[in-house]
């Protein structure tokens, strides 16, 4: 009996070694062997929004300063792009080169050009102010994805929303149309498709969700799934389909919602996430006043 019970003891420690040692392995397997979190910029209010161009560059918000931001891939430094920036918040770039900003001072979603001209694509919906942009994706047909939460800024002299639902929208790739594609949460913040345009992971931060979604020929969103019991601010995808959230850091689960890693960040909060560089592999991190980098094995999928 003492023997069959030794056994069963060193049967659980084998046991619970490999299964330390296989979530070890799925933590570093996406990271470069030696990479450490480094620290590219401080002394900001509030970061947020990075979105990468065609050539590795990273654009970020600093929405307090009302401005934009640039990280240059080459010489590995932050210039100011635009300022003022409409109290820009989330960015992404068109399949165009135009940089997409949701513009809250104004409840506005901007296209800004490579001249800096802007265009407001929204502003309204339904003869209602939008409750203020937050978070969007570009579709492959080029179709534009936005969360829509409402959350009170200084800048404003409203006190509440027009739109009391806090909605999911989606712009017509000739942006002739916008429709709600999802409502229902507490509080919809970071939204990221896959690029074969075919899921959309939505964030409901308020409701410490996120949701995945089938995306349909016509823009429209069905098959709400829950992909895990968690909301994020930001999020971004890698080339294995690895969905990373934000907020303690950044957690990395893989498709099936399953987390395989967790990044920690030495900041109180983590708002954001996107891969930048020549070969889309560094991590880039908007968390509070700073912006990290993080050396990957895996890649974005711009």
């Amino acid at each position: 009996m003492k023997k069959q019970k030794t056994l069963n003891i060193a049967l659980f420690l084998l046991v619970l070694f490999s299964c330390n040692a296989y979530i070890h392995a799925q933590n570093s397997k996406i990271i470069s062997d030696g990479a450490e979190l480094t620290l590219v910029a401080e002394d900001y209010e509030f970061t947020e929004g990075p979105a990468v161009d065609s050539k590795g560059n990273v654009y970020f918000t600093d929405q307090p300063n009302d401005r934009i931001l640039k990280w240059d891939r080459k010489s590995n430094t932050v210039s100011t792009y635009m300022q003022p920036s409409g109290r820009s918040n989330g960015l992404y770039f068109d399949h165009e080169g135009n940089l997409l900003a949701a513009a809250d001072e104004k409840n506005e979603l901007w296209k800004i050009d490579s001249k800096k001209n802007i265009t407001v694509l929204i502003s309204d919906f339904e003869g209602k102010r939008l409750n203020g942009p937050n978070d969007l994706w570009v579709d492959p047909d080029g179709g534009i994805y936005f969360t829509d939460p409402y959350y009170q800024r200084p800048w404003w002299n409203r006190t509440e929303p027009e739109i009391k639902e806090r909605r999911v929208y989606y712009i017509t790739p000739d942006m002739k149309e916008t429709k709600i594609v999802a409502e229902g949460m507490v509080r919809p913040n970071g939204i990221i498709g896959t690029p074969n345009g075919k899921i959309l992971y939505i964030a409901d931060i308020g409701g410490e969700k996120t949701y995945s979604f089938s995306i349909e020929k016509d823009g429209s969103l069905t098959n709400k799934k829950l992909f895990v019991e968690m909301g994020s601010d930001g999020m971004t995808l890698d080339n294995e389909g690895n969905v990373y959230l934000t907020g303690d850091g950044v957690s990395v689960f893989d498709p099936q919602g399953n987390q395989i890693s967790h990044i920690p960040v030495n900041e109180k909060w983590t708002a954001n996430v996107t891969f930048g560089g020549s070969e889309q592999d560094i991590l880039f991190i908007t968390a509070m006043d700073s912006v990290y980098t993080l050396k990957m094995n895996v890649h974005g999928v711009r």
